[in-house]
Protein backbone atom coordinates (compact mmCIF):
# COMPACT_ATOMS: atom_id res chain seq x y z
CA UNK A 1 0.00 0.00 0.00
CA UNK A 2 0.93 3.27 -0.98
CA UNK A 3 1.26 6.01 1.90
CA UNK A 4 0.62 9.74 0.91
CA UNK A 5 4.25 10.74 0.87
CA UNK A 6 4.75 7.76 -1.91
CA UNK A 7 1.91 8.73 -4.09
CA UNK A 8 2.95 12.65 -4.52
CA UNK A 9 6.51 11.65 -5.24
CA UNK A 10 4.65 9.64 -7.78
CA UNK A 11 2.53 12.30 -9.14
CA UNK A 12 5.19 14.78 -9.75
CA UNK A 13 7.56 12.13 -11.51
CA UNK A 14 9.43 14.06 -14.22
CA UNK A 15 8.11 13.24 -17.77
CA UNK A 16 11.51 12.09 -19.11
CA UNK A 17 11.74 9.54 -16.48
CA UNK A 18 8.55 8.37 -17.27
CA UNK A 19 8.90 7.59 -20.44
CA UNK A 20 12.56 5.88 -19.88
CA UNK A 21 10.56 3.68 -17.70
CA UNK A 22 7.93 2.88 -20.54
CA UNK A 23 11.28 1.28 -22.40
CA UNK A 24 12.12 -1.36 -19.55
CA UNK A 25 15.89 0.03 -19.30
CA UNK A 26 16.97 -2.84 -17.73
CA UNK A 27 15.11 -5.78 -18.93
CA UNK A 28 16.76 -3.87 -22.13
CA UNK A 29 20.17 -3.69 -21.20
CA UNK A 30 20.17 -7.59 -20.51
CA UNK A 31 18.98 -8.09 -23.94
CA UNK A 32 21.82 -5.56 -25.13
CA UNK A 33 24.38 -7.86 -23.35
CA UNK A 34 23.17 -10.91 -25.65
CA UNK A 35 22.86 -8.93 -28.76
CA UNK A 36 26.80 -7.61 -28.04
CA UNK A 37 27.72 -11.34 -27.37
CA UNK A 38 25.87 -12.46 -30.88
CA UNK A 39 27.95 -9.41 -32.73
CA UNK A 40 31.56 -10.55 -31.31
CA UNK A 41 30.48 -14.64 -31.70
CA UNK A 42 30.16 -13.75 -35.61
CA UNK A 43 33.25 -13.41 -37.81
CA UNK A 44 34.65 -11.05 -38.36
CA UNK A 45 34.38 -8.75 -35.57
CA UNK A 46 32.16 -5.66 -36.67
CA UNK A 47 33.72 -1.64 -37.07
CA UNK A 48 33.07 -0.33 -33.93
CA UNK A 49 30.01 2.04 -35.78
CA UNK A 50 27.91 -0.51 -36.70
CA UNK A 51 28.94 -2.43 -33.75
CA UNK A 52 26.95 1.43 -32.11
CA UNK A 53 24.25 1.35 -34.23
CA UNK A 54 23.44 -2.21 -34.24
CA UNK A 55 23.21 -1.77 -30.34
CA UNK A 56 21.18 1.23 -30.64
CA UNK A 57 18.77 0.24 -33.44
CA UNK A 58 17.92 -3.15 -31.35
CA UNK A 59 17.99 -1.29 -28.16
CA UNK A 60 15.22 1.48 -29.46
CA UNK A 61 12.84 -1.43 -30.78
CA UNK A 62 12.95 -3.23 -27.38
CA UNK A 63 12.35 -0.47 -25.99
CA UNK A 64 9.21 0.31 -27.98
CA UNK A 65 7.91 -3.17 -27.50
CA UNK A 66 8.31 -3.18 -23.89
CA UNK A 67 6.31 0.42 -23.95
CA UNK A 68 3.59 -1.20 -26.03
CA UNK A 69 3.54 -3.76 -23.44
CA UNK A 70 3.09 -1.22 -20.48
CA UNK A 71 -0.26 0.04 -22.71
CA UNK A 72 -1.63 -2.86 -23.14
CA UNK A 73 -1.21 -4.48 -19.61
CA UNK A 74 -1.60 -1.33 -17.81
CA UNK A 75 -4.70 -2.63 -16.11
CA UNK A 76 -3.37 -5.50 -14.81
CA UNK A 77 0.13 -3.76 -13.65
CA UNK A 78 -2.96 -1.53 -11.61
CA UNK A 79 -3.51 -4.84 -9.85
CA UNK A 80 0.23 -6.45 -9.04
CA UNK A 81 2.20 -4.49 -6.26
CA UNK A 82 5.03 -5.89 -8.12
CA UNK A 83 4.30 -3.12 -11.23
CA UNK A 84 1.01 -0.75 -10.01
CA UNK A 85 3.86 2.03 -9.72
CA UNK A 86 4.35 1.83 -13.50
CA UNK A 87 3.41 5.53 -15.25
CA UNK A 88 0.33 4.03 -17.07
CA UNK A 89 -0.88 2.02 -13.77
CA UNK A 90 -1.26 5.45 -11.54
CA UNK A 91 -2.47 7.63 -15.22
CA UNK A 92 0.91 9.81 -14.45
CA UNK A 93 0.84 9.65 -18.46
CA UNK A 94 -2.01 9.20 -20.82
CA UNK A 95 -2.20 6.33 -23.13
CA UNK A 96 -1.96 8.32 -26.53
CA UNK A 97 1.24 9.52 -24.90
CA UNK A 98 2.76 6.09 -24.30
CA UNK A 99 1.74 4.84 -28.00
CA UNK A 100 3.30 7.83 -29.38
CA UNK A 101 6.48 7.30 -27.72
CA UNK A 102 6.27 3.68 -28.40
CA UNK A 103 5.74 3.63 -32.46
CA UNK A 104 8.55 6.16 -32.27
CA UNK A 105 10.92 4.22 -30.84
CA UNK A 106 9.93 1.03 -32.50
CA UNK A 107 10.28 3.10 -35.89
CA UNK A 108 13.20 4.50 -34.92
CA UNK A 109 14.76 1.36 -34.00
CA UNK A 110 13.53 -0.57 -36.89
CA UNK A 111 14.71 2.00 -39.39
CA UNK A 112 18.18 2.48 -38.35
CA UNK A 113 18.57 -1.10 -38.45
CA UNK A 114 17.15 -1.21 -42.08
CA UNK A 115 19.49 1.81 -43.05
CA UNK A 116 22.14 1.46 -41.35
CA UNK A 117 22.57 -2.43 -40.34
CA UNK A 118 21.09 -4.31 -43.16
CA UNK A 119 17.48 -5.66 -43.79
CA UNK A 120 17.14 -9.19 -42.32
CA UNK A 121 18.21 -7.59 -38.84
CA UNK A 122 15.61 -4.95 -39.16
CA UNK A 123 12.98 -7.35 -40.03
CA UNK A 124 13.66 -10.00 -37.72
CA UNK A 125 13.51 -7.39 -35.35
CA UNK A 126 10.04 -6.52 -36.72
CA UNK A 127 9.14 -9.91 -36.28
CA UNK A 128 10.00 -10.20 -32.45
CA UNK A 129 8.51 -6.63 -31.61
CA UNK A 130 4.81 -7.78 -33.10
CA UNK A 131 5.71 -11.36 -31.44
CA UNK A 132 6.23 -9.80 -27.66
CA UNK A 133 4.16 -6.79 -28.12
CA UNK A 134 1.23 -8.18 -29.64
CA UNK A 135 1.04 -12.17 -30.45
CA UNK A 136 2.33 -12.29 -25.95
CA UNK A 137 1.35 -9.39 -24.07
CA UNK A 138 -1.86 -8.87 -26.51
CA UNK A 139 -3.03 -12.70 -26.72
CA UNK A 140 -0.56 -15.57 -25.31
CA UNK A 141 -0.25 -14.04 -21.82
CA UNK A 142 -4.03 -14.00 -21.21
CA UNK A 143 -4.66 -17.17 -22.96
CA UNK A 144 -3.07 -20.50 -22.02
CA UNK A 145 -0.48 -21.35 -19.37
CA UNK A 146 1.79 -21.68 -21.84
CA UNK A 147 1.87 -18.27 -22.60
CA UNK A 148 5.20 -18.23 -21.67
CA UNK A 149 7.06 -20.99 -23.55
CA UNK A 150 4.84 -20.20 -26.97
CA UNK A 151 5.89 -16.42 -26.43
CA UNK A 152 9.55 -17.65 -25.53
CA UNK A 153 10.58 -17.24 -29.02
CA UNK A 154 10.20 -13.36 -29.22
CA UNK A 155 12.42 -12.61 -26.41
CA UNK A 156 15.10 -15.67 -27.35
CA UNK A 157 15.43 -12.87 -30.61
CA UNK A 158 18.84 -10.91 -28.89
CA UNK A 159 21.88 -12.95 -29.70
CA UNK A 160 20.27 -14.04 -32.88
CA UNK A 161 19.75 -10.06 -33.69
CA UNK A 162 23.09 -9.66 -32.87
CA UNK A 163 24.59 -12.44 -34.65
CA UNK A 164 22.72 -11.11 -38.17
CA UNK A 165 23.77 -7.54 -37.85
CA UNK A 166 27.06 -8.71 -38.80
CA UNK A 167 27.47 -11.41 -40.18
CA UNK A 168 23.87 -10.88 -42.70
CA UNK A 169 22.65 -14.38 -42.47
CA UNK A 170 21.30 -17.24 -40.50
CA UNK A 171 23.21 -20.53 -39.52
CA UNK A 172 23.26 -23.56 -36.80
CA UNK A 173 25.40 -21.38 -34.44
CA UNK A 174 23.11 -17.88 -33.76
CA UNK A 175 19.87 -20.00 -33.53
CA UNK A 176 21.37 -22.13 -31.02
CA UNK A 177 21.85 -18.94 -29.24
CA UNK A 178 18.36 -18.52 -29.61
CA UNK A 179 17.72 -22.35 -28.38
CA UNK A 180 19.68 -21.70 -25.08
CA UNK A 181 17.75 -18.46 -24.19
CA UNK A 182 13.94 -19.90 -25.61
CA UNK A 183 14.88 -23.21 -23.14
CA UNK A 184 16.02 -20.99 -20.23
CA UNK A 185 12.98 -18.87 -19.97
CA UNK A 186 10.41 -21.19 -19.07
CA UNK A 187 12.40 -21.92 -15.79
CA UNK A 188 13.21 -18.02 -15.46
CA UNK A 189 9.54 -16.92 -15.40
CA UNK A 190 8.20 -19.29 -13.54
CA UNK A 191 10.09 -19.06 -10.91
CA UNK A 192 9.02 -15.66 -10.45
CA UNK A 193 4.93 -16.90 -11.17
CA UNK A 194 5.04 -19.31 -8.56
CA UNK A 195 6.60 -15.90 -6.02
CA UNK A 196 3.90 -13.85 -7.34
CA UNK A 197 1.00 -16.75 -7.92
CA UNK A 198 -1.69 -14.48 -5.45
CA UNK A 199 -1.06 -11.63 -7.24
CA UNK A 200 -1.90 -13.39 -11.04
CA UNK A 201 -4.75 -14.82 -9.74
CA UNK A 202 -6.38 -11.94 -8.49
CA UNK A 203 -5.88 -10.59 -11.90
CA UNK A 204 -7.31 -13.38 -13.28
CA UNK A 205 -3.75 -14.31 -15.82
CA UNK A 206 -3.32 -18.02 -16.25
CA UNK A 207 -0.08 -18.44 -15.32
CA UNK A 208 0.85 -22.12 -14.79
CA UNK A 209 1.36 -22.00 -10.81
CA UNK A 210 -2.84 -20.42 -10.94
CA UNK A 211 -4.12 -22.84 -13.38
CA UNK A 212 -2.17 -26.26 -12.45
CA UNK A 213 -0.89 -25.39 -8.55
CA UNK A 214 2.43 -24.51 -7.36
CA UNK A 215 3.54 -28.07 -7.28
CA UNK A 216 2.98 -28.97 -10.95
CA UNK A 217 4.61 -25.63 -11.51
CA UNK A 218 7.46 -26.41 -9.15
CA UNK A 219 8.31 -29.59 -11.23
CA UNK A 220 8.39 -27.77 -14.40
CA UNK A 221 11.08 -25.40 -13.34
CA UNK A 222 12.91 -28.79 -12.23
CA UNK A 223 12.63 -30.45 -15.46
CA UNK A 224 12.69 -27.20 -17.83
CA UNK A 225 16.06 -26.39 -15.97
CA UNK A 226 17.59 -29.94 -16.98
CA UNK A 227 16.39 -28.93 -20.78
CA UNK A 228 18.32 -25.48 -20.01
CA UNK A 229 21.44 -27.75 -18.88
CA UNK A 230 20.95 -29.68 -22.22
CA UNK A 231 20.90 -26.96 -24.94
CA UNK A 232 23.72 -25.06 -23.26
CA UNK A 233 25.40 -28.17 -23.62
CA UNK A 234 25.34 -27.90 -27.73
CA UNK A 235 27.77 -25.53 -28.23
CA UNK A 236 30.34 -28.00 -27.02
CA UNK A 237 28.91 -31.01 -28.90
CA UNK A 238 28.82 -29.13 -32.37
CA UNK A 239 32.09 -27.82 -32.00
CA UNK A 240 31.06 -23.86 -31.53
CA UNK A 241 32.91 -23.83 -28.01
CA UNK A 242 35.83 -25.52 -26.59
CA UNK A 243 36.93 -26.61 -22.86
CA UNK A 244 37.03 -23.35 -21.26
CA UNK A 245 33.56 -23.06 -22.14
CA UNK A 246 32.48 -26.40 -20.87
CA UNK A 247 33.92 -25.82 -17.55
CA UNK A 248 32.58 -22.53 -17.38
CA UNK A 249 28.93 -23.32 -18.38
CA UNK A 250 29.07 -26.28 -16.26
CA UNK A 251 29.90 -24.61 -12.78
CA UNK A 252 26.81 -22.06 -14.02
CA UNK A 253 24.59 -24.98 -14.43
CA UNK A 254 25.75 -26.61 -11.10
CA UNK A 255 24.55 -23.43 -9.19
CA UNK A 256 21.53 -22.89 -11.57
CA UNK A 257 19.70 -26.75 -10.99
CA UNK A 258 20.81 -26.44 -6.74
CA UNK A 259 18.53 -23.03 -7.11
CA UNK A 260 15.65 -25.07 -9.45
CA UNK A 261 16.31 -28.13 -6.69
CA UNK A 262 15.49 -25.56 -4.17
CA UNK A 263 12.25 -24.47 -5.85
CA UNK A 264 11.50 -28.08 -6.67
CA UNK A 265 11.24 -29.28 -3.08
CA UNK A 266 9.06 -26.38 -2.14
CA UNK A 267 10.77 -26.19 1.85
CA UNK A 268 12.19 -22.58 1.36
CA UNK A 269 9.40 -19.99 0.46
CA UNK A 270 12.04 -17.59 -0.70
CA UNK A 271 13.98 -19.90 -2.92
CA UNK A 272 11.26 -18.99 -6.29
CA UNK A 273 12.60 -15.30 -6.20
CA UNK A 274 15.88 -15.84 -5.21
CA UNK A 275 16.32 -18.29 -8.54
CA UNK A 276 14.30 -16.20 -10.61
CA UNK A 277 17.15 -13.30 -9.94
CA UNK A 278 19.79 -15.69 -10.13
CA UNK A 279 18.13 -17.54 -13.44
CA UNK A 280 19.31 -13.52 -14.96
CA UNK A 281 22.96 -13.41 -13.93
CA UNK A 282 23.04 -16.94 -14.48
CA UNK A 283 21.88 -16.16 -18.74
CA UNK A 284 24.65 -13.39 -18.80
CA UNK A 285 27.17 -15.65 -17.22
CA UNK A 286 26.58 -18.30 -19.67
CA UNK A 287 26.80 -15.47 -22.78
CA UNK A 288 30.05 -14.16 -21.41
CA UNK A 289 32.01 -17.54 -21.11
CA UNK A 290 30.67 -18.34 -24.57
CA UNK A 291 32.45 -15.46 -25.55
CA UNK A 292 35.24 -15.53 -23.64
CA UNK A 293 35.79 -19.10 -24.74
CA UNK A 294 35.51 -18.20 -28.66
CA UNK A 295 38.19 -15.36 -28.12
CA UNK A 296 40.69 -17.48 -26.03
CA UNK A 297 40.43 -20.07 -28.90
CA UNK A 298 41.61 -17.22 -31.48
CA UNK A 299 44.14 -16.01 -29.53
CA UNK A 300 45.59 -19.21 -28.83
CA UNK A 301 45.49 -20.67 -32.64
Amino acid sequence: MHDARSMAQQAVMPLWRDLVTLGKPRVVAVMLVCSLVGMLLARPVPPFDKLVLGLVGIGLAASGAAAFNHVVDRRLDAMMLRTASRPLATRRLSIPLALGWASLLSVMGIGLLYVGVNALTAWLTFGSLIGYALIYTAFLKRATPQNIVIGGVAGAAPPLLGWTSVSDQLGPEPLLLVLIVFAWTPPHFWALAIHKREEYERAEVPMLPVTHGEAFTRLQVWLYGWLTVAVTLLPFVIGMSGWLYLAGVTALNVRFMWWNGKVWRGRDPKAPLAAFWFSIRYILGVFVVLLLDSYATLWWS
